[in-house]
């Protein structure tokens, strides 16, 4: 594996963490809305990865590999229902339905997103810095 496929590696685990990040900025987004059905309440998404390996094709020494988003799913938690007759929201059996998002869970996806982004980030920084290094040898 040749060092310039880490470019294409990190590249795509920043792509994957950007489109973690921004799901659940979605799901926090929406974790106090309420609605009078439940077909029509805010569910929790989270996107679905994989690992993305691409064999040599022949004649070639170099294969990839990273990850990929496959897509994004809907949570299938329960809903929050809660009674409450005098909202102007409510059903007519008195109900709202609040999405099933756990905002501490979201908050906690989105520290570890970040964080995994920061590593791509620097891994990326160091094969940068590695191959200026190389380059800097014939020079001397």
């Amino acid at each position: 594996m040749s060092l310039f496929n880490v470019f294409d590696i990190t590249g795509s685990g920043m792509s994957a963490q950007s489109t973690r990040l921004n799901t659940t900025a979605s799901n926090i987004a929406n974790a106090d809305s309420v609605s009078s059905s439940a077909d029509q309440t805010y569910r929790a998404r989270h996107p679905v990865f994989a690992a993305a390996m691409q064999e040599a094709a022949a004649g070639q020494e170099s294969a990839s590999a990273g990850v990929q988003v496959l897509g994004i799913v809907e949570s299938d938690k329960p809903l929050n229902v809660e009674y409450s007759p005098n909202h102007p929201m409510a059903d007519k059996d008195g109900y709202i339905y609040k999405p099933n998002v756990n905002v501490i869970e979201e908050m906690t996806n989105m520290i570890s997103a970040s964080r995994s982004y920061q590593t791509n980030v620097q891994l990326a920084e160091s094969a940068k810095n590695m191959l200026n290094k190389t380059l800097m040898l014939g020079q001397r």
